[in-house]
């Protein structure tokens, strides 16, 4: 296991300790002074987050110490995999900023090569074909504790070892029936060493080589020996395989030499509260119909992610934050949120969206006149420039500022009580309209000529801004508000319980009938990125038509989750 022993130095040099090992491996020319990392996904189900941490790490690695970085689907396992899965993965890297330069590979580009190697391990008396289920291979390995016992099939004669495995590809045996297993120790103390499988009898056609092969490599005999053959120095990947590192190494040494030879080390795996990570599980929501599909905003997929609004850069910025380590770690999603939130700041469009209507008339402003007002695109930009909006004798607050009976300190909308309508004027409530029922339906204000925003004499101080929309110009839209797809901090954790009692059953709220300014509606292209004035920040949907606008919530303007779990 790698020790990291060179904390202090990497904190002074800004590397963490795999950048750590790779600047030492080059310093001392191990590989001709080579780096060449892979990124090695299954091309069994979209990406999410915590490949997105393996991604920058993989890919930014090379960037950072002037290697290259592969892409290589391991793709040994036809059942599960397609090529929807391919180019969606391709697509998610792009998005993220990162580039394989040509460099893409299948674990399937070296079937013949690992079936040839699996021969000549088998005429070393290295291999041998089994006959026993699943069920008796694992009851015969033992336990941590205990040697396993060997199996009866485990001294074949080389010749029939031979004999069986090629007949086994050529899908004389059904599946289960037969497996070919690596000869190594099976009192060894690593359970991984004892006579772990190399092939099993699969037959469906493949993505790539249709119904070539019968027989298919297990993951740890054919990932490092991929690495080799690629030229891969330094293949990084999670805690998890840190028990499968000696096998890795074991494997590759019938390969590899002195001169070189690749290099495992692990780093800790990305968890998110409120969160699940096993492809397994998400793929069991999507199959359900739980979530709209691996792309719905609430999944922690990337694709997800980019439909919800999120920015390449908020999400590296987020893995920047929380580092890498050998610990596991289980990390708050409101980190994420912040560093969504920090990046959006800084270039989403502030726009003007009222979220639950309610008209406002504004007596002693004149029936017939509209005047337009400018509007600030992004404050933290200095040259983001400004939009027009129009404004006019009606137009539409939020419902929630408004208050008949407001308690102290209420600094909205209230009878006698006077706020400025951002970019507008300064307003006051003079009487209110209710229905039958006592709803109220309409307010009444008038307005101070002399307080435009922006003019001479508007200076005039009120302690209340509210967004707004003009009645006549405003364009019906929908949104969709967005929340935690679990209301349980940590559903991994939670053993005894099935993972789908545990979702949020308010994580998606669809409001119709809101009210947007015309810019925004003329501007909501999909990929656009937008504040919502004192709401949140949003963006346009796939889903948008030209009669009905889709807006995604991506992210509130505050973190309201954690302090109502705090209560």
């Amino acid at each position: 296991m790698v020790e990291i022993n060179d904390t202090e130095n990497s904190e002074v040099k800004g590397l963490n300790f795999v950048e750590q090992i790779v600047a030492d491996d080059l310093a001392a020319g191990k590989n001709g002074g080579r780096l060449n990392t892979r990124f090695p996904p299954e091309p069994n189900g979209y990406l999410h987050i915590g490949h997105a941490k393996a991604i920058c790490m993989d890919f930014g690695i090379a960037e950072k110490f002037g290697g290259t970085c592969n892409l290589r689907f391991d793709d040994t396992n036809p059942v599960k995999e397609d090529v929807e899965y391919v180019d969606a993965i391709r697509d998610d890297i792009h998005w993220l900023g990162f580039d394989w330069g040509g460099r893409e590979y299948y674990a399937s580009d070296y079937f013949p090569k690992l079936y040839d190697l699996a021969i000549r391990l088998i005429k070393e008396g290295k291999a041998y074909v089994d006959d026993q289920t699943s069920e008796e291979i694992a009851a015969q390995k033992g336990t941590p504790t205990t040697p396993g016992t060997e199996s009866p099939y485990r001294n074949r004669t080389v010749q029939e070892n031979l004999d069986l495995f090629e007949r086994m590809n050529k899908g004389e045996f059904d599946e289960g029936a037969r497996v070919l297993r690596a000869k190594i120790d099976m009192a060894s103390s690593n359970m991984h060493f004892r006579d772990p499988i190399m092939y099993r009898i699969i037959k469906h056609p493949h993505h790539r080589t249709g119904t070539t092969w019968n027989v298919y490599p297990m993951y740890d005999f054919a990932h490092g020996q991929s690495d080799y053959f690629e030229g891969v120095t330094h293949s990084i990947c999670t805690l998890e395989f840190v028990p499968h590192r000696p096998l890795y190494e074991y494997y590759v040494k019938e390969l590899a030499d002195e001169t070189y030879c690749p290099r495992q080390i692990e780093f800790n795996r990305l968890n998110l509260t409120y969160t699940v990570m096993s492809k397994r599980k998400l793929l069991q929501l999507v199959k359900e119909g739980l979530v709209a599909g691996w792309d719905d905003p609430r999944m922690p997929t990337i694709c997800g992610m980019r439909r919800r609004g999120y920015t390449p850069e908020s999400i590296k910025n987020f893995i920047s934050t929380i580092g890498y380590t050998k610990y596991e770690a289980l990390n708050s999603i409101s980190l994420l949120e912040h560093a969504v939130r920090e990046d959006l700041n800084k270039h989403a469009t502030r726009v003007m969206a009222v979220i639950n209507p309610l008209k406002l008339v504004i007596t002693n402003y004149p029936e017939d006149q509209e005047e337009m007002v400018a509007m600030e695109n992004n404050p933290e930009q200095e040259n983001s420039g400004t939009h027009s909006m129009p404004f006019s004798r009606e137009i539409y607050i939020e419902r929630d500022d408004f208050m008949e009976n407001p308690p102290k300190k209420y600094f909205r909308l209230a009878p006698d009580c006077e706020v400025r309508l951002k970019g507008a004027y300064i307003i006051k409530c003079t009487g209110v309209k209710k229905d039958a029922d006592g709803n109220i339906e309409e307010v009444y204000c008038t307005y101070d000529a002399d307080t435009r925003s922006g003019l001479p004499g508007s200076a005039r101080k009120v302690k209340g801004t509210l967004h707004w929309v003009s009645a006549k110009h405003a364009v019906d839209a929908t949104a969709r508000i967005y929340d935690r797809l679990f209301e349980v901090e940590n559903p991994a954790a939670e053993a005894d319980r099935d993972f789908r009692e545990m979702l949020n059953p308010d994580s998606l709220k669809v409001i119709t009938g809101i009210k947007i300014e015309p810019y925004l509606a003329e501007n909501a292209a999909v990929g656009n990125k937008f504040q919502f004035q004192r709401i949140g920040y949003f963006t346009p949907d796939y889903d948008s038509s030209a009669d009905n606008i889709i807006f995604n919530r991506t992210i509130a303007l505050k973190d309201s989750w954690e302090k109502a779990q705090k209560k």
